[in-house]
């Protein structure tokens, strides 16, 4: 508590015409003193007490509290702040701090913490944001009581304001304790340019350059490692300060994941910027499918319409309309059909296509054994077959009594179930990406019937769909390093043309023939991870009840053990937070899949030494301080300084004493009490006029 007087002047009359009664009042004086005039004295006592009167004067106490000012603590946690023995500095800092500044009863503390956003956090990319949390700290004070901002911190700030910016200074000084070493250098791989998505079997170019931070560097020649899935694909030369292009193979269908690194720099500060994470998705571009009608029927149109509605599929589609048993006789000249050019398709441009079907097809003698054998050793060696089987099939005539019986799943019984009845999904058509979600909207109990099927015994693959009496209906099979699928019924049509409701013909179709061509989200046994906001969140797929288990292994190769939780349909979960960036590494029983984690190129990966540049306009605008920590034996003293006085010198840091208080108590005495002033002025007029009338 203080008590503070003070004297204060509140007129009766306009301050102007008090000030010209007191110049009249004085001119007045002067006349009479020039004159020589009696009572002179008398006069001015008259004078001075009417002015006085007038002025009305009076004397002012308070009680004034006076209020502590306030020092902003600003910590720099982001991730640049964990290379050498920075961690360590700051601690020592930390602790330094609240020591000295608690020493000062009139001083008050305020701190923030800045740490780097989560890796895959879905924000953008601003780096440091140190004087951020510095307006938002000042937002919940009045910037005269703010005594200075003290920041702990490497340098790497990228939200430093102008040095021109009018209110910088306001809030008092800026001071910088500088974590880490002077001369630090560091290697840093930066990605210019980089593919989102690329074509199958073909390369795609991605750009980069390597800058060697380091006094006097100069170009070296380095050598670059490319792996893609965890495999090492290749080894690049490379110019340091050279933008390079780099040609990547998209190696299969979906999320490629990339890495890409450079051998560390001697003596360099961090090791994490010398890698390179990217994903390449890879597409197919114009599938190309093979549909082999044996002859027409209704169905027909269903399969063509599908596959033509679909932009990424190119249909090559042939019906054998004259079969070599169907001779009448007309002369081949008077025929308008277009010769099944079979050379042309089963023998020197097979392997261009992704996939042939065929729909009802019979044994007819128009494909040979031979051309049959080159589809067998098609498939095994990574192509793509499905048979829409039709009557034919359980006859002599069927395409299992060709070379095809060794890749087909299905042995037909030779009978034939011609009744209604509902496909139906068992255990495993519940659980398989390719039939699993075929509900959707649609239940099963509101599908139509089909009326025929194909018996047959499943001796491989797996069943999905089934049919009268639990018969298989559809068999996926693997074969080598190709697939198979069979579809034991010619009557999907009907749910296309909307019989008794219909049902999802063309849904059924088009995942069928996606998995037939290895589409990544269709595969039944699958384990993957997707990056959400902070968290990664896992999935296991499986038909088969498996090890509810999870290792996960984080860049640097720490190992953590996950339990998944099963959600239904074959599917397992489970959602971990993300804590690094880089490639981590999910492995569930024989199944393994990587993850990228990270922005490309973060802001503040790009320059991890420490540095003084970037903060040195705010503290030489504001009258603040440097002090490398790593250069100081004892820790820089503080001292409280006046608003307008020195704020830093080389060992000692200002803290602006800003003297802002608060009224408590109030009271105002009048120096001219009414009765008093009308005694003054009665007496000093009445011996005005006695002495003058002497």
């Amino acid at each position: 508590m203080t008590e503070f007087l003070d004297v204060h002047l509140d007129p009766l009359v306009s301050p102007d015409l008090l000030l010209i009664l007191a110049g009249l009042s004085l001119a007045l004086l002067l006349f009479s003193a020039l004159r020589k005039g009696r009572g002179l004295l008398f006069r001015a006592l008259f004078l001075t007490a009417l002015l006085t009167l007038l002025a009305n004067p009076s004397v002012i106490s308070e009680t004034r509290q006076y209020l502590n000012d306030t020092v902003l603590l600003i910590f720099d946690e982001s991730d640049s702040q964990k290379y050498g023995d920075r961690t360590a500095q700051q601690a020592r800092a930390k602790a330094l701090l609240n020591q000295k500044l608690t020493s000062f009863k009139t001083l008050d503390i305020q701190t923030a913490t800045v740490q780097s956003p989560a890796p895959g956090a879905d924000l953008q990319d601003e780096g440091t944001q140190l004087f951020k949390a510095r307006r938002n700290l000042l937002k919940t004070l009045p910037s005269g009581r703010i005594a200075a901002t003290i920041l702990v911190t490497d340098g790497q700030v990228h939200d430093v304001p102008s040095a021109e910016t009018p209110s910088l200074s306001e809030a008092g000084p800026v001071h910088v304790l500088l974590t880490g070493q002077e001369n630090e250098k560091d290697r840093v791989l930066f990605v210019e340019t980089a593919p989102a998505f690329g074509i199958v079997n073909k390369d795609v170019t991605a750009r980069i350059k390597v800058t060697d931070q380091e006094e006097n560097t100069v170009p070296k020649t380095i050598v670059a490692t490319v792996h893609i899935d965890g495999t090492e694909i290749k080894k690049v030369a490379i110019r340091t300060g050279r933008v390079t292009d780099i040609s990547l193979p998209v190696l299969h269908g979906g999320a490629n994941f990339v890495e890409i690194r450079v051998p560390e720099l001697e003596g360099e500060l961090a090791k994490t910027n010398n890698a390179a994470f990217l994903t390449v998705n890879g597409i197919r571009d114009r599938l190309k499918v093979l549909l082999v009608s044996g002859e027409p029927h209704m169905g027909e149109r269903g399969w063509r319409n599908i596959l033509k509605s679909d932009p990424s599929v190119e249909l090559v589609h042939f019906t054998i309309l004259r079969p070599p048993e169907k001779q009448d006789g007309t002369p081949i000249n008077e025929l308008s059909l277009i010769p099944f050019p079979i050379a042309e398709l089963f023998e020197r441009k097979l392997e261009e296509f992704d996939l042939i079907i065929f729909d009802r097809y019979r044994r007819r003698g128009v494909l040979s054994p031979g051309y049959l054998n080159n589809i067998v050793n098609y498939v095994e060696k990574g192509g793509a077959l499905l048979e829409a089987a039709g009557p034919a099939f359980a006859t002599p005539l069927s395409l299992y009594r060709t070379p095809l019986a060794a890749i087909l799943p299905g042995r037909p019984t030779g009978e034939i179930h011609e009744e209604g009845y509902v496909p139906t999904l068992n255990a495993n058509g519940e659980k398989h990406p390719v039939t699993a979600l075929l509900s959707g909207t649609e239940t099963q109990t509101n599908w139509g019937r089909w009326f025929r099927m194909i018996d047959a015994e499943p001796d491989t693959g797996t069943v999905l769909m089934t049919g009268p009496a639990e018969r298989p209906l559809l068999i996926l099979e693997r074969r080598g390093k190709g697939r198979v699928a069979q579809l034991l019924s010619d009557h999907a049509w009907l749910w296309g043309h909307g019989f008794e409701g219909g049902g999802p013909q063309s849904e059924l179709l088009r995942r069928l023939s996606h998995w037939l061509m290895k589409e990544p989200e269709l595969e039944e046994e699958r384990l993957f991870g997707r990056v959400s906001g902070n968290r990664l969140n896992i999935s296991r797929r499986s038909l088969a009840a498996t090890d509810n288990t999870v290792t996960i292994q984080d860049p640097d190769g720490v190992k953590e053990d996950m339990s998944l939780e099963d959600t239904g349909n074959g599917l397992w979960t489970a959602t971990m937070p993300l804590t690094k960036q880089g490639l981590y590494t999910l492995q569930s029983g024989d199944l393994k899949s990587l993850v990228a984690v990270g922005r490309l190129n973060p802001v503040e990966n790009q320059d991890v030494r420490s540095t003084a540049d970037k903060v040195s306009p705010v503290t030489d605008t504001t009258d603040g301080g440097i002090f490398r920590l790593s250069s100081f034996n004892d820790f820089p003293d503080f001292r409280r300084t006046a608003p307008d006085g020195k704020q830093s010198s080389e060992t000692w840091m200002g803290l602006r004493d800003n003297r802002t208080y608060e009224v408590t108590g109030y009271d105002r005495t009048s120096l001219s009490p009414p009765l008093l002033a009308l005694l003054i002025l009665m007496g000093s007029l009445c011996f005005a006029w006695w002495r003058e009338g002497r």
